[in-house]
């Protein structure tokens, strides 16, 4: 469908303007009507997305892709269970907050207000169009919703859910506008329009956010891909480096926080990987490990380690699959040194048993989460008790690490006085 951008803007402005203030009873009906109206409509959804799926499996698109694009049904329960979540976590933003009192005559006060029109930009993700209309619109901003063209029907039956919703709960229904255009030219149109759109979130690969940063000036959270590394110190326990490499790679191989290269001291790499070889027999998991000159292969002979030889190329890359690359250093300074050259400051995590090298790791890595002695998928907000995400930021101003419903409001500052002057 041909999007009109001027019309989308001033629909979304409108919407924006009609919309009650921050905390305001309707955005927690909203939530409870969005739950209602998803689970009331899912068979609705689910044929558009297996008609999705469907087209992607016979573009031969990857398995991964494809992966990321199928709905079942216990994402319905996810997705039910968030907006009630966010529905409860929306009490605190209605409370009255408090006063700071300026002499004898001034009352001094923040008030929340919405960002404004978000313009969230993806790839093949529908549990983030259900996220990007529930999380900005329940803190009173309006949202556009760009996803990749593969789930343009799914975006469709979804924006049916929301806008039902918003009428139910009794605010506009252009709150939330799915954009299924997928016309480059219509793309740069929005990205065009800093005096219409207040705040651009592309999530998605380093490419697409590279590409909205340099054609746009609108305000940008940026949430983009990781390419993360986990540092082995020769102090580590292997079988918890081991355990801990697996669980940051094999469940969400081409997540964001997904493990793409580790750095290991090299007196400690052969034991390593034999404890890595280990573990994924263990688990049953099957994996490929690109290895660095100097680093002996473990026996792999039918086991679950595939091996290759770790190139040039796949330093700073992220694999978007079961694979890794593991690349032996002289130390933590090495380390160090190699992440602030490839590291994209999203994810990045130490094993050791030495404090003084957990703290002078994170002191000297530069990303919006630092793990230690853990897997990278702890960077995750529901997982954190910091409640639902929109999105992992990677930027330093405004919102950094999980962009959760605190970071989707700015604020102004109430000033109550009795005819109080500055002379």
């Amino acid at each position: 469908m041909r999007a009109n951008p001027e019309q989308v803007l001033s629909n979304a402005r409108q919407a924006l303007r009609s919309s009650p203030s921050v905390g305001a009873p309707a955005y927690q009906r909203y939530c409870a009507e969005l739950a209602r109206r998803l689970e009331e409509h899912w068979p609705e959804v689910r044929r558009a997305n297996d008609q999705d799926v469907h087209e992607a499996q016979r573009r031969g698109l990857p398995a991964t892709i494809v992966d990321r694009l199928r709905l079942t049904d216990q994402h319905l329960t996810d997705l039910t269970s968030r907006a009630a979540e966010v529905g409860e976590g929306l009490a605190s933003f209605a409370r009255r907050k408090p006063e700071h009192r300026v002499g004898d005559s001034i009352a001094l006060r923040r008030v929340h207000k919405p960002l404004g029109v978000l313009f969230l930009v993806y790839e093949a993700r529908p549990t983030v169009t259900f996220d990007g209309a529930l999380l900005p619109v329940a803190m009173g901003n309006a949202v556009l919703l760009r996803g990749g063209k593969e789930m343009a029907l799914t975006d469709a039956a979804l924006q049916e859910v929301a806008r039902a919703a918003l009428r139910d709960a009794g605010l506009p229904e252009h709150l939330v506008t799915v954009i299924n255009d997928a016309d480059r030219s219509v793309m740069k149109a929005f990205l065009a329009r800093p005096d219409a759109i207040d705040v651009l979130i592309p999530r998605g690969s380093p490419s697409l956010v590279d590409y909205c940063r340099s054609n746009s000036s609108i305000p940008l959270i940026a949430s983009g891909g990781g390419t993360n590394h986990l540092y082995v110190h020769r102090s580590a326990d292997l079988g918890m480096a081991a355990e801990v490499t697996l669980d940051s790679k094999i469940p969400e191989p081409a997540g964001c926080t997904s493990v793409e290269l580790v750095l290991v001291d090299e007196e400690v790499g052969d034991r390593y990987l034999a404890a890595l070889h280990e573990s994924a027999s263990a688990r049953g998991e099957e994996l490929t490990v690109r290895l660095c000159p100097g680093l002996t292969p473990p026996h792999t002979s039918g086991g679950p380690l595939r091996v290759e030889s770790l190139q040039e190329y796949d330093l700073g890359r992220e694999f978007a699959s079961p694979t890794i690359g593991v690349l032996a250093v002289s130390g933590v300074d090495a380390a160090v040194r190699h992440i602030g050259e490839h590291g994209s400051a999203h994810t990045e995590g130490v094993i050791t048993a030495e404090p003084a090298v957990a703290e002078e790791f994170t002191g000297r890595v530069d990303a919006a989460a630092l793990i230690v002695n853990g897997s990278l998928r702890l960077h995750d907000a529901p997982t954190l008790g910091l409640g639902p995400e929109l999105a992992i930021s990677t930027g330093r101003l405004h919102a950094r690490g999980p962009v959760t419903l605190e970071d989707l409001v700015t604020h102004s500052w109430l000033v109550e006085s009795e005819g109080a002057l500055r002379g």
